[in-house]
């Protein structure tokens, strides 16, 4: 079986939105909470989780933190060529 990882994500355009996020997150609010309320992406309805995805599903840099970072870890701002990403590895099997 290959490797799958579970993420969530909050996508917004800006490194500075993403910075302000992944704070909030670190003082203890809800990561769920914040995807629904300023991520740009459609993941955003169901807290920002991404389900699982096998290797080459997602675009590089995304991947390599899904893969390498330890489960519970929130990581961020990550750029993309969608924008900038806080991360938060929920799963790894």
């Amino acid at each position: 079986m290959t490797q799958q990882a579970r993420a969530s994500h909050i996508l917004v355009k800006t490194e500075d939105e993403a910075t302000s996020i992944k704070k909030r997150i670190d003082g203890g609010e809800d990561f769920a909470a914040n995807a629904k309320r300023f991520s740009k992406c459609p993941s955003k309805d169901k807290g920002g989780d991404l389900g699982w995805f096998g290797k080459g599903m997602m675009v590089p840099e995304f991947e390599q933190i899904a893969f390498t970072e330890e489960v519970g870890k929130v990581v961020g701002p990550v750029k993309t060529q969608f924008g900038y990403h806080v991360i938060k590895v929920t799963g790894k099997k």
